[in-house]
């Protein structure tokens, strides 16, 4: 519209402006209806024919000077147009560019993330892991020192049974020579004291053997 304002401008200026009309070597001007020669107004003494070929050719350079000028308008528009649409192509390919950025920025940003959960993953998978092997390490341990405890309590009553056997005998042996000594055994209480001691003495051995 504006472009449309300014040819409006410009062929009311042009039409102030006196259009030089050259006839029979002389150069009349027209301006305003009216024909100057040497800036006379010579229009009333002029035939009727005579001004009206050189209105006519005056109208004819005051169109083509329009025409010219609204050329000139035109390709400047145009020229203005190319340069809106090359600025409008520069914005969109900066949008553009600045979209991808941004796009494959968030996509860093998403991996990067994605990556930092799965590394957070696997790590509480492998504490997870260790805290298991730990606590089978542990009552591994455990069954291994209740074990081992079982086994000392076990031995140390074998030996206590051996010392007790032992003692057993002894005080068996020690008893039975005694008597013998003063006579006091009949040959059935001697037999009863010989299978007692053998008896003692196989206590002993079985304690023994289980050592």
């Amino acid at each position: 519209m504006k472009y449309y304002i300014v040819l409006l401008i410009l062929s009311l200026s042009l039409t102030s402006f006196a259009q030089e009309v050259t006839k029979e070597g002389k150069i009349y001007e027209v301006k305003n209806e009216k024909i100057f020669l040497e800036g006379k107004d010579v229009t009333e003494t002029l035939g009727l024919e005579e001004k009206a070929i050189i209105f006519k050719e005056a109208a004819t350079i005051l169109e083509k000077t329009k025409a010219e000028a609204a050329a000139t308008l035109e390709a400047a528009k145009v020229k203005e147009e190319a340069a809106k649409a090359k600025v409008i192509a520069a914005k969109a390919k900066e949008e553009e560019v600045a979209l991808k950025e941004k796009e494959a920025a968030a996509k860093k940003l998403e991996k990067e993330e994605a990556k930092a959960i799965k590394e957070k993953e696997d790590a509480a998978k492998k504490l997870e892991k260790e805290k298991d092997a730990a606590e089978k390490a542990q009552k591994k341990a455990e069954k291994a020192q209740k074990k081992a405890e079982k086994a000392l309590k076990k031995e140390e009553k074998l030996k206590s049974n051996f010392e007790k056997a032992e003692s057993n005998l002894e005080k068996g042996q020690k008893k039975y020579e005694k008597l013998k000594r003063k006579g006091k055994l009949s040959p059935v209480d001697e037999n009863k004291w010989i299978d007692k001691i053998e008896k003692l003495t196989e206590k002993v051995e079985k304690a023994k053997s289980k050592l």
